[in-house]
């Protein structure tokens, strides 16, 4: 919803949205969204999923040949408006390590053609007869039973977390969020950044990482299946809550590569990590040493849409890269998104612009203790999730050297 906000006059008029809703929610298919709760705040919480493109006997060989960007390429991404599960884009069908599963979609294929009746026009469903229709034209269809949701059920995770198949991610989400809450959604960029971490499994193998701004913590999860322990961190008990449920949703993906996800807090707005242990998902001493002494990737998905933060997410970079005892890589990735502003009247993209001026302040920095290189990463390996992968998905590496 879209309104006036308060103004002094009426050529100073603004507007405001109270909501935002990720495109990956507004393009998926209704059937794929299940309401299973409300929240502690009263939001709904919905469960989706999300296939993975990949086979069990190829898991552990995926990205062992490094990370040549030049020698893959790919096509046209599925529309994630059309629901599809198909394989993958591009060479990824046969590039060495990425041993597809065949015929992933044929399902999907045929509730497609489902649709459409013989003349090739859409056949719509309809909703379901009135319980009064005594007489009904054909078969008789079943009824809708609505669910009375209670705010934090605590079996919904019932055995579905030990059912689920190794090639889906199970993630509660809610839908539209006002801006301070969009952590809470899945957001293109999480789905880029983990198919970046599915191409470079050498990179993340048997490593302790650390992901800022988790939101669904569905980047860590992917870190997890070839990762030993993933930090999955942000700010706020529902938040890391709702993180913490996702996490035991998809507990069998990390046993089965041995990883270890903890969910923590840290505020980019503090330089110190919250040790009280009467705080949730606070930290104690043997993790922070952990954190500090094995930790060599820092990665983070779609949290550049606000200056502040996104100063604080280069702050927080910087200073966590002072403090670890080993050379580290981080892996950003950012959606390019424009928009026409009454204050230009045209169209920017004045937080992606402020991000790249956060890089290549980073890149100049000279403090005589680190070098950190700044490289974009080109989005040219295979899809192994059902997103659309637009052009305004990017992905920038920072390595973080001792000045010799």
């Amino acid at each position: 919803m879209v309104q006036l906000a308060p103004a002094a006059a009426m050529d100073e008029v603004t507007f405001r949205s109270d909501t935002v809703l990720s495109d990956v929610h507004l393009y998926t298919p209704n059937h794929r969204h299940l309401m299973v709760r409300l929240n502690s705040v009263g939001q709904p919480v919905f469960l989706s999923q999300f296939k993975l493109l990949w086979s069990q006997d190829s898991r552990t060989d995926s990205g062992a040949t490094g990370g040549d960007h030049g020698d893959v390429h790919t096509k046209e991404p599925p529309s994630a408006e059309t629901g599809s599960t198909g394989s993958p884009p591009g060479s990824g069908r046969s590039n060495e390590g990425f041993s597809l599963q065949a015929g992933a979609d044929t399902t999907g294929r045929e509730a497609a053609e489902a649709q459409l009746d013989e003349d090739g026009d859409l056949d719509v469903v309809r909703r379901p007869r009135a319980a009064s229709d005594r007489n009904p034209a054909g078969p008789p269809r079943d009824k809708v039973h609505p669910m009375i949701l209670a705010q934090e059920e605590d079996d919904v995770l019932g055995e579905e977390a030990q059912g689920s198949p190794h090639d889906i991610i199970r993630i509660e989400h809610t839908m539209a969020t006002p801006l301070e809450d969009v952590g809470k959604q899945v957001w293109r960029g999480a789905l880029l950044l983990a198919d970046y971490i599915l191409f470079r499994q050498d990179l993340f193998r048997g490593c302790t990482a650390l992901e800022l701004g988790a939101g669904t913590g569905l980047a860590s999860i992917i870190a997890a299946t070839v990762a030993r322990t993933v930090y999955c961190t942000d700010v706020g008990a529902d938040l890391l809550t709702m993180c913490q449920r996702n996490i035991a949703l998809n507990s069998h993906l990390a046993a089965a590569g041995g990883g270890v996800v903890k969910v923590k807090e840290l505020d980019w707005l503090k330089d110190d990590l919250c040790t009280d242990p009467e705080v949730p998902f606070s930290w104690s001493q043997e993790e922070i040493s952990d954190l500090y002494d094995h930790t060599t990737i820092l990665f983070a998905a779609e949290v550049f849409y606000d200056d502040d933060l996104t100063d604080a997410v280069f702050k927080t970079l910087s200073r966590l890269a002072h403090r670890l005892k080993n050379a580290c890589t981080a892996i950003l990735s950012v959606e390019k998104r424009l928009n026409f502003t009454l204050r230009h009247l045209d169209v920017t993209c004045e937080a992606y612009d402020h991000f790249r001026s956060c890089l290549r302040a980073l890149d100049q920095l000279a403090d005589g203790k680190l070098r950190f290189v700044v490289e974009p990463v080109e989005a040219s390996f295979p899809q192994l999730l059902v997103y659309e992968r637009i052009q305004q998905l990017e992905l920038w590496k920072i390595i973080a050297e001792p000045v010799t």
